[in-house]
């Protein structure tokens, strides 16, 4: 390893690994390509884009998952706050680097990010250079025989497992530019918020503990969030502490494995209708769903308070809020059901939910995010009907058949035994201060039907 010398010379041989979505030095070709001729400074840059929109629990993730990268870099990590364009320029200059090397990013804003840099680099005689994704099969790969993309999960499931992927990446030994002055050091967070342990390591621990546990029976305890029936591997893949390809050659044919590693296809598959489709991180991939009516104004910002705050008095969905209050996560059928109240008991547009839960989630992946809201719309991928709208007392009895889930994140139920909990309006004296409903589920499915057969007639106009 050779320190940085006060005036590099044009023989000095460096690059810059500027990480992003790939908080390891295991299984990453960027950081391989990086390294293979070149002694290499690892960057990571606080855009604030990203980072001013971000919640407390989002942000002290990814302070924490670089605080272990940084380790893993023998401290050597740099931190820079700023507009990536300008950073990633100056320190180039300053360490006399010809490339830049990432793994490419396939998002509306990183890819349109990504090309600007490329540019400016560009201008100075140096290179941009893109090696691997966050993703077993890059976005654009998999396509129907006539090259168009695919609309529909399932032919893509079965065309993407057709194409294959690579095995995980040979280990590499960076020689790391140690240039320590040039840091700027990472921001302060919380030392309160809960956090699961973060980092490569603890990612790759947590998938053997799954592998060697629950992940056997994946197909029948996925859907309960009382229980502990789930990977837990949403956040260290959306920050690529490990990647995709290394979960998928441990898997085999059995039905659970089959169950899971469709699980994970479903990221790559909203990666890729969102590369093709970039303007549906904001706007409905269904255009006649821009016709729906939805609530606005001061009432509809009350309910949206409730929502958030999981104060809408029905408890599967407020236990699912109130986790996301206090963690940043959420298990995914709760996700479903949360969603599915805000858009059709609330008649709210899917864009609020989803700009919410991008801020709160520390797992939270745009093409993730959008396109599973817009699922739950009705205006998205696939066969899921406008029509299908969760009954969220119906939901919690049948997948948190003991209310276990509930007591967790409601104190004001813990009183209430077994099943009791969510109905909690058949128990006032038991309830406590616990909120009233504050809207009847079943009119406002009705109203929902109503305004989902306007919404069809307008269209057709």
């Amino acid at each position: 390893m050779r320190p940085l010398a006060s005036a590099p010379t044009v023989h000095d041989v460096r690059s810059i690994w500027w990480v992003r979505r790939d908080l390891r030095v295991k299984d990453n070709p960027a950081l391989a390509d990086a390294c293979a001729d070149d002694d290499v400074l690892p960057v990571f840059v606080l855009d604030p884009v990203l980072w001013n929109p971000a919640g407390p629990v989002r942000r002290a993730y990814l302070v924490n998952s670089l605080r272990a990268l940084n380790e893993s870099c023998d401290g050597n990590l740099i931190i820079r706050y700023g507009k990536p364009t300008e950073v990633l320029t100056s320190l180039a200059t300053e360490i006399n680097a010809g490339s830049v090397h990432i793994a490419a990013d396939f998002g509306p804003y990183g890819s349109q990010r990504d090309k600007q840099v490329e540019r400016a680099l560009s201008e100075q005689g140096r290179a941009l250079i893109r090696t691997g994704s966050p993703y077993a099969v890059s976005p654009g790969r998999v396509v129907k025989g006539d090259g168009t993309p695919y609309r529909v999960y399932t032919p893509f499931y079965r065309a993407w497992l057709a194409h294959g992927w690579r095995s995980p990446s040979p280990a590499v030994q960076p020689s790391w530019v140690s240039a320590s002055a040039l840091t700027q050091g990472l921001p302060e967070v919380s030392s309160d918020i809960y956090l699961p342990p973060v980092g490569e390591a603890a990612a790759h621990l947590r998938w053997q503990e799954f592998r060697d546990s629950a992940l056997s029976s994946y197909d029948q305890g996925r859907d309960r969030p009382d229980l502990a029936g789930t990977s837990m591997l949403s956040a260290h893949l959306r920050w690529g502490e490990i990647h995709p390809r290394t979960l998928l050659a441990e898997l085999d044919d059995s039905p659970a494995h089959t169950v899971f590693r469709k699980e994970l296809a479903w990221r790559e598959f909203y990666a890729d209708v969102l590369t093709q489709a970039p303007e549906t991180a904001r706007t409905w991939l269904n255009p006649k769903f821009e016709h729906m009516d939805y609530e606005s104004g001061p009432d509809a910002d009350q309910l949206f308070e409730a929502w958030t705050q999981g104060r809408t008095g029905y408890p599967f969905v407020d236990a699912g809020m109130r986790q996301l209050l206090a963690e940043g996560w959420m298990h995914n059928r709760v996700r479903m059901i949360t969603a599915s109240f805000l858009v059709k008991d609330l008649h709210l547009p899917w864009q609020r939910g989803a700009t919410w839960f991008m801020k709160m989630l520390r797992d939270a992946d745009i093409a993730s995010n959008q396109h599973g809201w817009q699922w739950v719309a009705g205006s998205g991928t696939d066969a899921s009907p406008y029509f299908r709208i969760f009954n969220p007392v119906t939901q919690g009895l049948r997948f948190d058949p003991q209310g276990d889930y509930l007591r967790r994140y409601i104190p004001e139920l813990r009183s209430l035994p077994g099943k009791a909990a969510h109905e909690p309006w058949d128990h006032p004296l038991l309830a406590g201060d616990y909120p009233e409903r504050i809207v009847d589920h079943s009119a406002e499915r009705d109203e929902s039907l109503r305004r989902y057969a306007v919404m069809n007639a307008t269209a057709k106009r």
